[in-house]
């Protein structure tokens, strides 16, 4: 709230009619003027921020009346007229605060597909969602900028945004919370974030995982997984975490690069076993990457746990039903998903949620022997 008035304060022309806006300066052709007009013109001719105008157009409840007034007045005046705003040009229902999920890919994987903890996370926020009576969509475009956002946004009528993933993200994720833009991440926390995050603790349950097997004896460990996300990163430094503090040394071949597909998991068990590299346990960066390995150790006539003991991350449900049963780090979707939606729904009243890093739990079962 105290940002709108800062912004109205330096407009001129807040509090004038509708009627009494000068029209924007555009080409005398209709289509042209609609196609070359942007949010950034409104904001600057307001005296306004972009965010402002773009709550201003779809029915945000965080605009002060006279601000809205004069933002409409200059987009009907410049004939500023798409579908997607005509329909939320009504004042706003009390309570209303459509949300817009979007699957951020990685960098590097951009075809990825949807793995089951993030379909997880899809239902707790649906569920959260559910029990608000409000309503979300997802979508897999990403914005690259402020405009994109508010045209992302627009595009159902939302108001707010969850991004699923910010390894891409993370400059554009700084400016536009900066900018006020209402949004929060799943992700990874970092210490330049200007945005609000939530996600496990991926350093501590690298490292549990780890430490678990050295409990066991186990001393030549590998890590299976990318770095391709800064939450696969940073389950990563937390298994190099646990090797330093037993006083071992990480073995470079012992470090198998996948991506999240549990095919591909099982290639690079292949390769690795085919050189003939010894191990006795593996830390997955994630189940799918644990089952997959599996697979690759009974395909070469190794016995889990006995030969090598395989812990997971994520605790999907089908985890505890492979054979032999996953021991994983449990990551609570539902819990996620209500954080999450609160958080969110906090950032559309124009507050500032802050971070939070969600515990996860070792989860133990038969691919580790105890």
């Amino acid at each position: 709230m105290a940002g709108n008035a800062a912004e109205r304060s330096s407009s001129p022309r807040t509090g004038a009619l509708a009627s009494e806006v000068p029209a924007l300066t555009q080409p005398d052709d209709a289509k042209q003027r609609q196609r070359k007009l942007r949010l950034e013109d409104i904001a600057k001719q307001a005296g306004v921020s972009i965010s402002t105008v773009s709550r201003a157009l779809n029915g945000g409840a965080r605009v002060n009346a006279d601000t809205r007034q004069l933002i409409l007045g200059l987009a009907e005046n410049a004939r500023y007229n798409t579908p997607g705003r005509r329909r939320s040009r009504a004042m706003p229902r009390p309570g209303a605060a459509p949300l817009k999920v979007v699957m951020a890919p990685s960098n590097e994987l951009p075809t990825e597909p949807i793995n089951p903890f993030s379909l997880g996370l899809l239902g707790g926020i649906a569920k959260a969602m559910r029990e608000r009576g409000l309503d979300f969509s997802v979508s897999h475009s990403v914005p690259a900028d402020a405009r994109s956002f508010n045209e992302l946004l627009e595009s159902n009528g939302s108001e707010v945004m969850i991004v699923l993933g910010q390894q891409q993200l993370h400059p554009m994720l700084n400016q536009l919370a900066r900018d006020g833009f209402p949004f929060v991440v799943w992700g990874a926390e970092l210490e330049d974030q200007s945005y609000c995050c939530v996600g496990s603790d991926n350093l501590r349950g690298g490292q549990r995982a780890t430490e678990h097997l050295l409990r066991l004896g186990r001393r030549r460990i590998a890590f299976l997984g990318g770095l391709q996300t800064m939450e696969l990163s940073q389950r990563h430094q937390g298994y190099l975490a646990a090797l330093e503090r037993a006083s071992l040394k990480p073995i470079p071949d012992l470090h198998l690069r996948s991506s999240l597909r549990p095919d591909v998991a099982a290639e690079a068990v292949d390769t690795l076993l085919q050189r003939g590299t010894a191990l006795d346990g593996i830390v997955a960066a994630s189940d799918m990457l644990a089952i997959g390995a599996m697979r690759s150790l009974a395909k070469h006539g190794l016995r889990v746990p006995d030969d090598v003991a395989v812990v997971g991350y994520d605790d999907i449900e089908i985890s505890a039903y492979t054979h032999p049963s996953l021991t994983t780090l449990r990551q609570d979707p539902v819990k996620a998903g209500r954080l999450l939606v609160a958080k969110a729904l906090l950032a559309h009243e124009g507050k500032k949620p802050h971070s939070e890093r969600l515990p996860v739990e070792l989860i133990v079962r038969e691919s580790c022997g105890a």
